[in-house]
């Protein structure tokens, strides 16, 4: 009896192994749902879409997204660490998801090292300074030098406390010593709106959000946060060049809830990466603002470890608190 049930115990087993693997070998055999914790119309959100399209043409099954931007993105963010880790809800975060939030806030419901399984980076996203048309500085040493003549007085817009426009304002801040005053909104979208109105006069945005609002001329940009000129705006000096050693830039990328299967991911990464190889879809990326950059599991587990040091010294510096 005792080898009998050996013997069935053993055959269960490999049947169970065999369907497993089938099932892995075959997926995706239906929609993939990816979780977005931002608003529609953010730069991680134009990022995504076109490439989402064009993965599901190479995977064969269609890919959704579906923004869920409240709680400072902790609530969609939450969505994807309760889901089934079979690579049928996967995260599409930005850094700040990864980096930013676990520093500030005292308490989460996910570990940004531990939650998850990367698949890759989707590109870096392009930010600029910018300011309403009205503003008398041209520059970003324009800047400084006129909140450093009227201290307490140039205020700037963000997507909210801990958002990477107010990240990128407080790089800023903290670098150059400048006293300005942080006005914090409920989304990057409301904040360039009052920029534009002449509310606030500058802040930090991500290009591809904010590219069609400049060249229509209700923007105008002060410099550019990565170390090189955007070939969107080839005479647009860098902040750099103007504020020496400042550099700042986030980026979007594709997670899965821990537990998923090596051989899912795998898929996912290598549907991404041709996607991200096909010209048209590269150039109307970089059209937007965005670097492409798709490396793998492995160099986004290292990006996320190396912003998490990068973004705690930052928060606790400024001492930035959650809204």
């Amino acid at each position: 009896m005792k080898v009998l049930f050996s013997n069935l115990l053993s055959c269960l087993l490999c049947v169970l192994s065999v369907q497993i693997a089938n099932a892995q070998s075959a997926y995706p055999n239906r929609t993939v749902q990816t979780v977005m914790p931002l608003q529609a119309g953010s730069g991680v959100d134009l990022l995504f879409r076109p490439i989402a399209q064009k993965m599901g043409e190479n995977l064969g099954q269609a890919i959704t997204i579906e923004n869920i931007p409240g709680g400072a993105g902790l609530i969609g963010t939450g969505k994807v660490v309760q889901s089934p880790a079979e690579g049928y809800v996967l995260g599409v975060f930005n850094d700040s998801i990864l980096t930013m939030l676990p520093n500030l806030y005292k308490k989460i419901d996910y570990d940004p090292t531990q939650s998850f399984v990367p698949i890759s980076e989707l590109a870096a996203i392009t930010f600029v300074l910018v300011a309403n048309p009205s503003f008398p500085g041209n520059t970003a040493a324009d800047l400084v030098r006129i909140a450093k003549e009227r201290p307490g007085k140039i205020d700037y817009a963000s997507g909210g406390s801990g958002s990477p426009q107010h990240i990128g304002m407080e790089i800023f801040r903290q670098y150059t010593g400048v006293p300005l005053v942080h006005i914090p909104y409920r989304g990057a979208a409301a904040a360039v709106t009052d920029v534009m109105a002449g509310q606030v006069p500058v802040m930090m945005s991500a290009l591809s959000v904010v590219l069609p609002h400049i060249r229509a001329g209700k923007l105008k940009v002060l410099g550019v946060a990565s170390k090189t000129r955007s070939p969107l705006l080839p005479n647009t000096p860098t902040i750099d060049e103007s504020v020496k050693g400042y550099e700042f830039s986030t980026w979007g990328a594709l997670l899965a809830p821990k537990g998923t299967p090596p051989a899912v991911i795998d898929k996912l990464n290598e549907s991404l990466a041709t996607a991200l190889k096909d010209p048209k879809l590269r150039e109307q990326l970089i059209a937007q603002g965005f670097e492409i950059a798709p490396l793998g599991p492995d160099h986004l587990k290292n990006m996320i470890a190396q912003g998490l040091i990068k973004m705690k010294k930052v928060i606790r510096g400024g001492g930035i608190q959650p809204d």
